[in-house]
């Protein structure tokens, strides 16, 4: 299995990369990894190369890069041969910590649509209290979603729950203003419909402040209040973080407190961190294609690869193919 990854984009490219990538190959010893960019950064932190190889491009694509314009100029930008080398088949599945937008046009450009998915979803795995996690999709590929696309995110969580993280029966949540039956927008009611006559575990509407405790495993929603979501929990676990510490250094008695608990304190971050959940599959294209979080550090790299990995392993685009066309009939 080869896993291709564009070692230029983000915040920490590459140092983060190539050493999430020496991670990985460490663990796992069924993959190859290629690392896209500039080679010599790259070979400054590339101390394994044991099944790791490099393709130079010293060409890529910027946060400010106006996402389609980019793709299409920019044939050798890291990102844009990362996607063709999966397009190509020469790796299995790509990552990127680079432009969200970029990579989605250039999957849905060189990778293509599975046949029956309307709008792929971007679809991040988010921390639970009991530390099993939930996806949420979509957070920002599609502002503007049809009951139809809310559908077809509930048949791919579903799948990748299932398959991927071993979810017996995933529960299927509608991300609403409320929990009562008829509750919301039209776009909600209609989609509420559609998933209670559908083939997976729906439980009805959830609100976004239960989502932490894990009411259900899958949220599907729209993409502009995914983002919402999304980003209301980063920032709301970012500043509780840091109100935790003005606090705990706020006297010498708090200090010894907080020296006390670090682990409990270490535990709770490990917790509630990203970096151990993956990245946000594109979920409705035709090869695993993931977006790693922009600030990825080599232990967000890792387990994106191993998502990637998964994701190969089990067949998920397939299997979400599988699903959409029995739906069809």
């Amino acid at each position: 299995m080869k896993i291709v990854i564009d070692a230029m984009g983000g915040d920490n490219a590459p140092k983060a990369h190539v050493a999430g990538a020496m991670a990985a190959v460490r663990s796992f010893k069924d993959i190859e990894i290629a690392l896209v960019g500039d080679e010599p950064k790259i070979r400054e932190h590339l101390t394994k190369a044991e099944n790791i190889s490099v393709l130079h491009t010293e060409e890529k694509i910027e946060d400010e890069d106006t996402p389609t314009q980019a793709v299409r100029r920019k044939k050798n930008a890291s990102m844009v041969l990362s996607v063709r080398e999966v397009r190509e088949g020469r790796a299995d599945a790509c990552i990127s910590s680079g432009n969200t937008g970029a990579l989605m046009t250039a999957g849905l450009l060189h990778v293509g649509r599975i046949d029956g998915i309307e709008r792929p979803a971007l679809a991040p795995m988010l921390p639970t209290i009991d530390g099993e996690g939930f996806l949420l999709l979509d957070v920002g590929a599609n502002v503007d979603a049809k009951p139809e696309h809310l559908l077809q995110n509930a048949y791919m969580g579903s799948v990748y729950m299932e398959n991927v993280k071993k979810v017996q029966r995933p529960k299927v949540g509608l991300v609403n203003v409320g929990t009562e039956d008829g509750k919301g927008n039209e776009l909600t009611k209609a989609a509420f419909t559609l998933l209670q006559e559908a083939p997976v575990h729906f439980v009805g509407n959830v609100e976004a402040r239960d989502l932490l405790n894990g009411v259900c495993d899958v949220a599907v929603c729209d993409g502009f209040s995914g983002n919402l979501v999304l980003k209301s929990i980063e920032g709301t676990a970012g500043t509780l973080f840091s109100i935790l510490k003005q606090e705990l250094t706020s006297s010498f008695t708090n200090k010894i407190a907080a020296g006390m608990l670090r682990s409990s304190f270490m535990n709770i971050k490990e917790k509630m961190s990203y970096s151990h959940y993956g990245g946000a599959g594109l979920f409705g294209l035709k090869a695993p294609v993931i977006k790693a979080h922009g600030s990825s550090d080599h232990t967000a790299v890792y387990h994106a690869i191993r998502q990637a990995r998964q994701m190969v392993h089990e067949h998920v685009t397939e299997v979400i193919s599988e699903e959409v066309r029995k739906q069809e009939e």
